[in-house]
């Protein structure tokens, strides 16, 4: 015990003391650090240093970029914390070729929109003008007179819009794959069927049917082509039962049907 160092209270103080400011350092910085934190947000929040600088649109193809941000009413005055989700929804969702709208926020101040738009299912042919149909069933302004369309088949020989409307509705519950095969849609009613239609396949072929159940009737048409001779030349019937109907055999002779099994 004799050989320890002993520290009185008197040497302790000074260690004490340091100890204590530097603690109450620490505290002031913090303090300090979060209130300029706190005002620096204050200011970012109240001035222009919030306001959207760059709007990016994402997905559309039919409706241009300005289109989309002039009807979503954002612009430089407004501030990327103060938009209102369901105003600006509303407000690029009115536009006819707009389905839904989502958006998100890059900081520090960038908005992204994110388009989807209503699918182009057939143009209608008139007056030798293309009018888009959509899929929602709605019809758009006539397109460019340079701007011939080959995204969608083109409807010819319509005069009745509500039956465009309906035939626009089985295209839209057709098959891509089936859509992509069709160049064009002739409305070619008879006493029999003023619901006929003649389809003019890129392919080659000649298609007809009606447009109740058009959907239904064309999904086996891949299938049913693959079983005719490539070199025949006819109409191909697709209704209920598929046939094909050659124009090389005599009138009495039956028709060669093509079966599908269901």
């Amino acid at each position: 015990m004799g050989d320890e160092k002993v520290v009185t209270i008197h040497e302790r103080i000074p260690s004490l003391k340091e100890q204590r400011k530097q603690r109450a350092n620490r505290r002031l910085i913090f303090f300090l650090s979060f209130f300029f934190l706190l005002l620096l947000l204050v200011i970012y929040f109240q001035s222009p240093l919030s306001h959207i600088r760059s709007i990016k649109v994402e997905g559309n193809q039919f409706v241009d970029d300005e289109t989309i941000i002039e009807a979503s009413k954002l612009s430089n005055e407004t501030s990327i914390w103060s938009i209102s989700d369901e105003q600006l929804k509303a407000n690029v969702e009115s536009l006819e070729e707009v389905e839904a709208i989502e958006w998100h926020r890059v900081l520090p101040n960038t908005v992204v929109l994110e388009v989807k738009e209503y699918e182009r299912v057939a143009y209608l042919f008139q007056e030798d003008q293309y009018f888009p149909i959509l899929e929602s069933g709605s019809f758009l302004s006539e397109l460019p007179k340079y701007k011939v369309p080959a995204d969608a088949p083109i409807l010819v020989n319509w005069d009745q819009l509500s039956l465009v409307k309906e035939l626009a509705a089985e295209l839209n519950e057709m098959p891509d794959r089936v859509v992509q095969r069709i160049s064009e849609i002739y409305h070619t009613p008879n006493d029999g069927d003023p619901l006929r239609i003649t389809l003019y396949m890129n392919d080659g072929l000649i298609v007809q049917s009606t447009i109740r159940q058009f959907a239904e009737y064309m999904a086996p048409y891949p299938v049913v082509v693959k079983e005719l001779d490539p070199d025949a030349e006819g109409i191909l019937h697709m209704r209920m039962s598929p046939y094909f109907e050659s124009f090389n055999i005599p009138e009495e002779e039956e028709d060669q049907e093509v079966e599908v099994e269901s």
